[in-house]
């Protein structure tokens, strides 16, 4: 994972409905922010086609985007098994991209996530927000999806330059 110079890192927060999606451009110790949204699927529409948009959807995101590197958020497990099922066919198209797009893709727990950014593997969605913020200053990102997308690209981006660091060590 040692690269000479920025890497941009796409965070993905993966859901059927809304898919959030947060670049970072990260270097050493220092992150920006380069760009997030979310891509809101039409929940009226059949399984298949809800699939193929979010496809579509993040295929452009890459595209116009360019990341080096993607992250996800892990899912936990529902009480609801046909939604955890549903989550879950959506999760492989949100891994299934970037891996097209030959980016290498990692994955991390939603409790790595928030202690990474947050300090503490509990934190509320309020907390993770208020932290992007600083961490991101100017981001614009105000709730949601793409503030969870852009913890995750930052939980990449220290877990990889650890990586690195441990790696040069060797």
């Amino acid at each position: 994972m040692s690269r000479a110079g920025p890497v941009r890192i796409l965070g993905l927060d993966p859901g059927l409905r809304h898919t959030g999606w947060g670049l970072i451009e990260a270097e050493g110790t220092r992150i920006r922010h380069r760009g997030h949204g979310v891509l809101n699927i039409d929940a009226s529409q059949g399984l298949s086609d809800r699939l193929a948009a979010l496809h579509a959807g993040l295929s452009e995101v890459v595209g116009a985007w360019t990341p080096d590197e993607a992250a996800v958020e892990e899912t936990f497990v529902n009480r609801n098994p046909v939604s955890t099922l549903k989550l879950g066919q959506a999760r492989g198209i949100v891994l299934l991209v970037p891996a097209q797009a030959g980016l290498p893709v990692a994955e991390y727990p939603p409790n790595l996530v928030k202690k990474t950014v947050v300090g503490t593997g509990h934190a509320a969605k309020e907390q993770v927000l208020a932290m992007v913020k600083v961490l991101l200053p100017g981001c614009g990102v105000v709730a949601g999806d793409a503030a969870d997308a852009l913890a995750v690209a930052i939980c990449h981006a220290q877990h990889r330059r650890h990586a690195s660091l441990a790696a040069s060590l060797r």
